[in-house]
C-alpha cells in the first residue's frame, strides 16, 4: 500500500507529459478527458489509501516511505519520500476530488480556446505541484511543491497573456508570492539550525519526546515563536492574508475554472496546511497564535467590506476567498486546528461550486462580467443558478449546509481566544451572507439587464438569449451543490461520536488542538448567533438588492478599490522603488562610476599629453634618453649588488 502513494502525484504528472509531448496529436475531447481521468485516479488512489490508514490503529497512521535520496550535504540529509498521515489523506483527497470536477468542467468552458491542450497541461503540472507540496516528507519537498504551485499559477492567471491586464495579474502573483517564499526559506533554515533536521518524522518526533519526558524543550519558546511567525509570512503569501493578499484579486484576470482551482482546493490552501502541519512547533510558542489569529480576522474583515462594493462577478468571490481564508487563518491562531481543517474542506465545495457558477454565466453572456449588467438569469439557466444559491447559504453558515458547522467551530474557538476576535468575526459572518446575496440577486433576479451586454459584445460566445451550460459544465456544479449540503457531517458536533473529524486528526495534533469547553448554555447561545448572523445578512441582502440594482449608498468607493491598499502598494513600494532608482542611477551610476570611468580617461590624457613633448622626432634626443636609461638601469644592479 506504500508504492501506491507515490501513483498519486504520479498520475498528474503522467497526463502532464502525454499531452505535452503527443497533445498535438490527439483530438481536443481525447487531451481534457485524458487530463480528468488521470486526476480522477489520482483520487481514487487517494480513497484506497484513506481507507487503509483507517484499517489502522491511530498510533500506525502515519506512512513515510522513501523513495529516493534527494541530497546529502553535512548533517542534512533530503529524502524524496511520502508522508502519508491523516492530515495529509484529508488534503489529497479534496483536492484531487474538487480537481478532477475542475478539470471535467474545464473540458466544456474551454471548448473554443486555440490553446485548449496547453491549458491542461499547465493544469496537470499544478495539481501534480499541489500533491508534492501536501504529501512531501519534509520541508525542502515541501517548498518544491510550493515553487511548482506558485509557477504554475503564474502560467495559467496570465494564460491569456496577450490581455496586458492578464500579463500583469500573472506577474504580480508571481512576485508577492516570491516576497512569502522568502519568509518560509528563512524559516526552514532556523528551524534546521535549532532542530538539525528538515524531516517531518524527526522534528515533530524529537517535540512530542521532549515533551512526554518533562526535560529541557527541544525548540524553546523564542524559537518556536521566530520560526513559526516565519513560516507564516511564506502562508499569508500563498493564503493570500495581509499586507500579501492583493494578488488573489487580480488572478481573476485567468480562465474560471483557474479561478476555481486557486481559490477552492489548492494554492491558496497550502498556507492553511503549512501552518496544521507545523502546529506542534506553534503551540511551543506562546506569541506565534495570537499574531496569526489577529491576522487571520483582520484579513476577514478588510476583506469582506470589500467584497461588498465589487461588481465584477469574480471579483466578488475573490474577495471572498481572502475572507474566508482568513477565518481559517483566525482558527489556527485559536489553537482550533480541526475546525481550520473542516472549514477549509466545506469552503473547497462551495468555493469552488461558486467559481464554477459564475463561469457558467459568463460563458452563457459571452464573457460579460459585470454583475449589473445581469439579472433574471434564474428561469433561463435554472440549474446554475439552485446551485448558486445553495452554496451562498452554505458560505452565509445557514443550517443545515456545511458553512454553518465549519464556520460555527471557527467562531467558537475565536470566543475562548479572545471575545473581540469572535466580534469581528461575527460581524464578517454577517457581511458574507450580504455580499454573497447582493450577488445573487444582482445576477439571478431582478430585471433582465444582459440584452445591452450581449448587444455590446462583438459575438464571440454571446447568444441572442442566455442559456443553460452544457452537461459537462453542470453534472460537476450538481455533484459540489451536494458535497456543499453534506460535508457537514463530518464534524456535527452533537457528540464526540459524530465529531468524525476531529476523531481522524486528534493523532496529529494532539496537544496543540486547543481544548473548548463552554459554561452553561454560553455554546448554544453563539451557535444561535450564528444562524442570527447568517439571517441577517441574508434580511439586509433582500432589502436593499431584491428589487433594485443601484443602491450608491451601499457601494462605498474606497471599498470598491479594496480599501486603496493597491494603490498604497504602487504608491509606497512601486512608484518609490522606481523613484529611488532613478535617484541612485544620478547618484551612483552617473557621479560614481561614470565619474571614476571618466576621470580615469582624463587622468590618462593628462598624463599623455604631458609625455608628448618628449615625442620629438630627433634621433639624438632618444639616444639621449636611452642612454639616460642605460645608467639608471646599471646604478640599481650595482646598489643592489653591493659592489
Amino acid at each position: 500500500m506504500e508504492g501506491l502513494i507515490f501513483l498519486i502525484p504520479a498520475m498528474p504528472l503522467a497526463g502532464f507529459f502525454i499531452n505535452l509531448f503527443f497533445g498535438r496529436f490527439l483530438p481536443k475531447r481525447v487531451v481534457g478527458w485524458l487530463a480528468t481521468a488521470l486526476v480522477g485516479v489520482s483520487f481514487v488512489i487517494a480513497l484506497t489509501e484513506y481507507f487503509h490508514l483507517l484499517s489502522l490503529t491511530s498510533a500506525a497512521r502515519a506512512l513515510a516511505p522513501n523513495l529516493f535520496t534527494w541530497f546529502a550535504v553535512g548533517h542534512l540529509s533530503i529524502h524524496f519520500g511520502a508522508y502519508l498521515d491523516p492530515l495529509s489523506s484529508v488534503m489529497i483527497l479534496f483536492v484531487t476530488g474538487v480537481a478532477t470536477l475542475i478539470h471535467a468542467y474545464s473540458i466544456g468552458y474551454m471548448d473554443h480556446d486555440p490553446r485548449f491542450r496547453t491549458f491542461f497541461v499547465y493544469l496537470n503540472l499544478f495539481v501534480f505541484s499541489m500533491l508534492v507540496l501536501v504529501l512531501a516528507n519534509n520541508f525542502v519537498v515541501a517548498f518544491l511543491g510550493w515553487e511548482g504551485v506558485g509557477a504554475c499559477s503564474y502560467w495559467l492567471i496570465s494564460f491569456w497573456f496577450d490581455r496586458d491586464s492578464a500579463a500583469s495579474a500573472g506577474k504580480k502573483a508571481f512576485i508577492i508570492n516570491r516576497i512569502g517564499d522568502f519568509g518560509y526559506m528563512l524559516g526552514m533554515f532556523l528551524l534546521f539550525e535549532v532542530a538539525k533536521s528538515l524531516n517531518y518524522t524527526s522534528v515533530f518526533g524529537n517535540i512530542a519526546s521532549s515533551a512526554a519526558h518533562g526535560g529541557h524543550p527541544f525548540i524553546s519558546g523564542p524559537q518556536a515563536t521566530a520560526i513559526a511567525l516565519l513560516l507564516f509570512v511564506g502562508a499569508a503569501g500563498k493564503s493570500a492574508q495581509i499586507p500579501l493578499f492583493v494578488w488573489l484579486v487580480d488572478a481573476m484576470e485567468g480562465p474560471t475554472p483557474v479561478s476555481a482551482l486557486i481559490h477552492a482546493a489548492t494554492m491558496v490552501t497550502a498556507g492553511v496546511y503549512l501552518m496544521a502541519r507545523v502546529a506542534p512547533i506553534i503551540h511551543l510558542s506562546s506569541n506565534a497564535g495570537t499574531v496569526i489569529a489577529i491576522v487571520g480576522a483582520a484579513t476577514a474583515f478588510v476583506a469582506a467590506t470589500a467584497a461588498t462594493a465589487q461588481n465584477d462577478i469574480k471579483k466578488v468571490l475573490a474577495y471572498s476567498t481572502v475572507s474566508q481564508l482568513g477565518y481559517m487563518f483566525l482558527g489556527i491562531g485559536s489553537g482550533a486546528y480541526v475546525a481550520a481543517i473542516f472549514l477549509m474542506i466545506t469552503h473547497a465545495f462551495y468555493k469552488a461550486l461558486l467559481f464554477l457558477g459564475a463561469g457558467s454565466v459568463i460563458h452563457s453572456l459571452g464573457d460579460e462580467q459585470d454583475i449589473k449588467k445581469m439579472g433574471a438569469l434564474y428561469k433561463l439557466m435554472p440549474i446554475t443558478g439552485f446551485t448558486f444559491i445553495i452554496a451562498w447559504l452554505s458560505i452565509a453558515g445557514l443550517p443545515p449546509f456545511s458553512g454553518f458547522f465549519s464556520k460555527g467551530d471557527v467562531l467558537l474557538a475565536a470566543y475562548s481566544k479572545s471575545p473581540i476576535l469572535w466580534a469581528v468575526g461575527a460581524i464578517t459572518a454577517i457581511l458574507t451572507a450580504y455580499y454573497m446575496g447582493r450577488e445573487v440577486y444582482l445576477v439571478f433576479f431582478g430585471s433582465p439587464r444582459y440584452r445591452e451586454a450581449l448587444t455590446n459584445h462583438d459575438g464571440h460566445g454571446a447568444h441572442s438569449e442566455p442559456h443553460e451550460s452544457p452537461k459537462v459544465m453542470t453534472v460537476p456544479l450538481i455533484i459540489l451543490a451536494i458535497a456543499s449540503i453534506l460535508a457537514g457531517v463530518m464534524n456535527l458536533g452533537i457528540s464526540s461520536s459524530t465529531d468524525f473529524l476531529t476523531n481522524w486528526l486528534m493523532p496529529v495534533f494532539g496537544k496543540a488542538q486547543a481544548n473548548l469547553t463552554f459554561g452553561g448554555g454560553t455554546k448554544v447561545i453563539l451557535e444561535v448567533g450564528d444562524i442570527v448572523f447568517a439571517l441577517l445578512g441574508i434580511f439586509i441582502a433582500t432589502r436593499a438588492w431584491s428589487k433594485t440594482a443601484s443602491n450608491p449608498s451601499l457601494e462605498v468607493g474606497f471599498l470598491k478599490k479594496g480599501w486603496q491598499i493597491d494603490h498604497l502598494f504602487d504608491s509606497v513600494f512601486a512608484r518609490g522603488s522606481s523613484g529611488l532608482a532613478i535617484e541612485l542611477n544620478e547618484i551612483v551610476d552617473n557621479e560614481v562610476i561614470d565619474g571614476a570611468v571618466n576621470g580615469s580617461g582624463r587622468l590618462i590624457g593628462a598624463l599623455g599629453g604631458s609625455l608628448r613633448g618628449i615625442q620629438s622626432g630627433y634621433v639624438r634626443s632618444y639616444a639621449l634618453i636611452i642612454s639616460f636609461g642605460v645608467v639608471l638601469i646599471l646604478g640599481f644592479v650595482i646598489t643592489r649588488a653591493g659592489l
